[in-house]
């Protein structure tokens, strides 16, 4: 999806406040960087580090990046957001964006597998993939360990890589690393009976939850599954507060299982602009 339109006409007073600082959320400034959004652009980031993305976002003259700073709580009425230390930011938009965390501890080794929680890995598998092929000489090996759709998804991804995947739904106790250079394969799972499987790489693509907590203090929906209920443009239920990345869920579905990061933050741009433009709330979510 491309970027929205370069827009003149957002009013400057306009404040966006995004909870959360992963890649949805860097891929939404981005776009309303593209697209001259003149208001002002709050992100409250969960980091106590400054990656060298969102440092670059915030020498943008209208971002301000809050290292630290998560959003803990809504007032939906009086349109602020607080944090976990005690600060409160106005917002005339809310966009939550807080991710997903995994179900389950890593497993021992994990650092040494490919992952996939989003579509957005798929990529990165890829690349990690063909750097293993070209070591190896021959079509991999890969031992896929997950269930569900994210499961499903890795297990396509590596079909089309020309992988030949080996998958198990057994959690094993830890990984054995590789030889290859890549940095990310390994070559074996070992289970808690002594048990193992054994190939070239190893792809974890284990459940995970969406980060919702903020709803709860809002009033916003929640799927059963876990994930802020959203509409098809990204609206939930509540006027004025949007949800995107793995923080939302669409039909049930985490929305980062769905859509790429920078597809959904460029939809989610055009609404946010729309919204700016009109300066009037826009209907929620049913």
């Amino acid at each position: 999806m491309s970027a929205p339109a370069p827009s003149t006409s957002t009013s400057s007073a306009t404040r966006i406040v995004i909870a959360g600082a992963g890649p949805a959320a860097q891929a939404l400034v981005s776009q309303l960087d593209r697209a001259r959004f003149t208001g002002t652009i709050t992100v409250l980031s969960n980091r106590d580090d400054t990656p060298e993305e969102l440092l670059e976002l915030a020498l943008l003259p209208q971002v301000s990046v809050r290292f630290g700073q998560p959003a803990s709580h809504i007032d939906a009425v009086n349109r602020t957001v607080a944090t976990a230390d005690g600060m409160e930011f106005a917002y005339d938009q809310l966009v939550i964006a807080t991710g997903s965390a995994p179900v389950a501890n890593p497993v021992e080794g994990a650092g040494a597998c490919l992952s996939y929680s989003t579509i957005d890995d798929a990529a990165r598998i890829g690349e990690a993939v063909s750097e293993v092929a070209r070591e190896l000489g021959r079509r991999p090996l890969g031992i896929l360990v997950g269930n569900g759709t994210a499961a499903g998804q890795a297990e396509a991804v590596l079909r089309a890589q020309g992988v030949r995947p080996v998958r198990t739904t057994a959690r094993p106790a830890a990984v054995v690393p590789g030889t290859s250079g890549s940095g990310f394969a390994a070559s074996a799972v070992i289970f808690e009976d002594g048990s193992s499987m054994n190939g070239d790489l190893v792809v974890l693509a284990e459940e995970r939850i969406s980060r919702d907590g903020l709803a709860a203090s809002a009033g916003l929906r929640t799927a059963p599954s876990g994930g802020i209920v959203i509409s098809q443009d990204f609206r939930t239920s509540v006027p004025g507060i949007w949800a995107l990345g793995d923080a939302a869920a669409f039909d049930g579905v985490r929305l980062g299982l769905l859509v790429a990061a920078a597809s959904a933050a460029g939809a989610c741009a055009t609404q946010l602009l729309t919204a700016a433009s009109a300066a009037v709330p826009l209907q929620a979510a049913a």
